[in-house]
């Protein structure tokens, strides 16, 4: 039996839950979470009582994405310390590996459903859309605020997700919409807040009638048009652009920033609409 720290897993009836567990941090994911998942995907799908996934965040919120407070004011941990000068290869290693922890949502052989209420923003926007099915209280928030500046969302599911206009509508602005325009959007199904554990469970339990069979062959069939559409490559490149974003002029700008007046007034003039200084 797996022991979690930042999540936790139960299984009633054929559905296994998943749930972000880092309630006073907004579930933001931190150098342990991205494994966890993927050793709750893997136990999941390797008990066949299960047929169905649901992901979920305890407390107020989905998550928050990266827990960058320390790391934005200058603690860099012994994972991301690369010394006088940044190792490229080195960030894509770390985050590729975080990335494809993510990606054992999509990859997983048992469908999983994300249940959305308060953020899911940044990395945790991520973690959302690597699950098949998106169920998200109509007033919630999702989008990809880094884009602004010091990052690029590396599992690259956006375009995937809403095509590649409302893609670039998100990722150009770092804009957050709610719920019920992710839904409009075609982003999953979005119901009243009050709602939101009653629709996932249906849903859930709409699924978990399914034999396991079908939902793996139904689930790898869609899976490999993704693939057929170069998925793989988009990742790559994502995940590259990723660290890059965290060393342009303009990312260093965010991180002196931080350094100085801390993480929280950086993010602020971040998701302002401020103008970000070109060349930092």
């Amino acid at each position: 039996m797996t022991t979690y720290t930042t999540l936790t897993y139960e299984v009633r009836g054929a559905k296994a839950y998943l749930t972000l567990n880092r309630p006073d941090r907004l579930n933001a994911i931190d150098d342990v979470m991205p494994g966890e998942i993927r050793a709750a995907v893997e136990q999941a799908n390797a008990d066949d009582a299960v047929r169905v996934i649901v992901v979920a965040g305890a407390g107020r919120a989905f998550c928050a994405g990266y827990d960058l407070k320390k790391f934005a004011e200058g603690e860099v941990g012994d994972r991301w310390r690369s010394g006088e000068h940044w190792d490229p290869v080195r960030d894509y290693r770390e985050m590729r590996r975080n990335t494809d922890d993510f990606f054992t949502l999509w990859r997983s052989m048992k469908p999983t459903i994300a249940k959305v209420h308060g953020y899911a923003v940044a990395g945790g926007s991520d973690i959302a859309l690597c699950c098949d099915l998106i169920v998200l209280a109509d007033d919630a928030k999702i989008g990809y605020p880094p884009a602004r500046v010091w990052g690029c969302p590396t599992t690259a599911m956006w375009v995937y997700r809403v095509g590649a206009e409302r893609a670039k509508r998100m990722l150009l602005t770092g804009d957050t919409i709610d719920g019920a325009t992710a839904a409009s959007w075609g982003l999953g199904e979005a119901v009243p807040a009050a709602d939101l554990d009653a629709a996932v469970e249906r849903l859930a339990d709409r699924v978990a009638g399914v034999p396991t069979n079908q939902l793996v062959m139904q689930k790898l069939m869609i899976n490999q048009a993704y693939d057929n559409m170069g998925l793989q490559g988009t990742q790559l490149l994502a995940t590259l652009f990723d660290g890059i974003a965290r060393h342009t002029p303009e990312g260093h700008w965010f991180k002196d920033l931080a350094e100085r007046e801390g993480f929280h007034a950086a993010v602020e003039w971040r998701d302002s609409g401020r103008p970000i200084p070109d060349g930092g």
